[in-house]
């Protein structure tokens, strides 16, 4: 048994701020796809020019 219990009340609430916290988290997929896009963009401008 653990030293702290909660009821079914405070599970909700300690779930409810997990998921209000995830999207502040790094997402690295979603950043690697802006990298890739902004250094395929500064490829294409290099080579218009």
């Amino acid at each position: 048994m653990g030293k702290y219990q909660l009821d079914q009340k405070g599970k909700v609430a300690v779930t409810k701020f997990h998921e209000k916290q995830t999207p502040a988290k790094f997402d690295k997929k979603k950043h690697l796809e802006k990298i890739r896009a902004e250094y395929l963009k500064k490829k294409q401008k290099q080579t218009d020019k």
